[in-house]
Order: C-alpha cells, then structure tokens, then sequence
C-alpha cells in the first residue's frame, strides 16, 4: 500500500489562564479541524470506515515535555492517530488571576499541522 496526503488544515490555540501546554495544544488541533467536511476522504479514495485514515499531527508548543498526548489526539474523532510535539509556540506575558489558578503570567500559545493520508494501492 502508497501512502496519499490529501489534506493538510493549521490552527492555533491558546491558554489564557492556568499554564497548560496540553490545553493550548489540544485547542490548536480542535481549531484545525473546526471547519472541515471530508467527503472526499470517503468518496475518492473509497473508504468503508473513518478509522482508515491516517491522521499525523504535530504541534509546536512552549514547554512541549509536559503535553499529554492521548488528551491532545482524543480531540479528533476519527483515524490512525500520531503525535509529534516539538518546542515553538509563543509564551506571552499576561494577567494571573488567583481564582482561575494561574501559575504566573503566562499565556501559552500553540500551533498545531493536521495532515489526514490515506493508503492506496500502487
């Protein structure tokens, strides 16, 4: 089997409050996808179940050690699912507030590439 790339969608997201790398990712991927319909994944290259795709995805995120990658990749309904994190995003100072148990001054911003394949016959 070939592997195909049909589909590559980018987003970003963000934590305003609480520090977390993985909610900044996991929002990243969720705005990728937010707007999609993939009929075409079905209907040209003939799939019988959602789950036959393969769906990569990579996020570039502060602190990428402390992401927890089964909560970023449950964002996405469907497919083969990898992760790849690697270091980027931005830090940017903004305002704690105790009641939302800030940490610090940290807004955690990240960006997230989400490439569906599928496998055909060469």
């Amino acid at each position: 089997m070939a592997r195909k790339r049909l589909i590559i969608e980018m987003g970003m997201g963000v934590d305003q409050h609480g520090q977390e790398p993985t909610v900044a990712a996991a929002r990243a991927v969720r705005n990728a996808i937010a707007h999609n319909a993939l009929p075409g994944v079905w209907e040209v290259a003939n799939l019988s179940d959602p789950n036959e795709m393969i769906v990569e995805v990579k996020v570039a995120v502060p602190y990428p050690d402390q992401v927890r990658a089964e909560e970023v990749l449950a964002v996405l309904p469907f497919g083969r699912k990898t992760l790849s994190v690697e270091s980027g995003g931005m830090v940017v100072q903004g305002r704690a507030i105790p009641v939302l148990n800030d940490k610090n001054d940290e807004m955690l911003i990240a960006v997230a590439a989400v490439t569906v394949f599928v496998e055909t016959e060469p």
